[in-house]
């Protein structure tokens, strides 16, 4: 049972980290071609692809789920994050606001970080009172969401339909997002109730944690090393 458990976790994990071995959630010159081919559904594409590929994006999400109790309480706050990144995702790309990715890379893998952390009890290990929940997945979710418009002014959109190429890849974030946190909320329910919860609960956060210290080193290498 121990070693079933332990693969099981592997596993989960592993999931978690391929798509940033892979770099996945680059720009492609691939998904260039795809818009300059496609109407505003391959907007839609690009975006569902973006969220699927978004490993920060999910780490950070598994461990909002990782705290909640009950769906209610995860519909909360998914809606919350989703409106968070919609207005910076929307506003910050039609207003052509700028930023730099490594910077904003950086800031969303402290938001991971930050998740693990919290989930682990360091506010109250620190003797410190942990901000509100629900207030910071709204702060994050406009973070990730510049980080979001940052990938999507990195593609050549036109003046055509701008509005609506825009709304149609934040519809596909959305539906991205919705298929990827499927899993992550079933696996995790499935596990709540066991005696290996509280063993898998713990390492996950861990692994949170050293994924976002982790992520946020490379984007601060690539900040110095690729910026101008």
């Amino acid at each position: 049972m121990f070693r079933l458990f332990k693969v099981t976790q592997l596993l989960f994990l592993g999931l978690l980290l391929f798509p940033s071995l892979l770099l996945a959630h680059d720009v492609s010159s691939g998904d260039q071609q795809i818009l300059n081919d496609g109407g505003l559904l391959s907007y839609v594409w690009v975006g569902a692809k973006h969220m699927l590929t978004g490993y920060d994006h999910l780490l950070f999400l598994a461990g909002v789920i990782f705290f909640l109790k009950g769906f209610r309480d995860i519909v909360k706050f998914i809606t919350v994050f989703t409106i968070g990144h919609s207005i910076t995702l929307l506003g910050g790309t039609y207003l052509g606001i700028q930023v730099n990715e490594y910077a904003i890379d950086a800031i969303i893998a402290l938001s991971v970080l930050y998740k693990g952390f919290e989930n682990l009890d360091g506010f109250g290990k620190l003797g410190v009172k942990s901000p509100n929940l629900l207030g910071m997945v709204f702060l994050f979710g406009l973070i990730h969401g510049l980080g979001l418009s940052t990938r999507l002014q990195s593609f050549e959109m036109g003046q055509d339909q701008f509005l609506l190429k825009i709304i149609s890849f934040n519809v596909g974030v959305e539906l991205g997002q919705i298929a990827a946190l499927i899993p992550i909320i079933l696996l995790i329910n499935s596990w709540k109730g066991k005696s290996s919860y509280a063993a898998f609960y713990k390492a996950s956060n861990v692994y949170l944690m050293i994924a976002g210290i982790g992520l946020f080193v490379y984007q601060v290498y690539l900040f110095f090393t690729h910026s101008h």
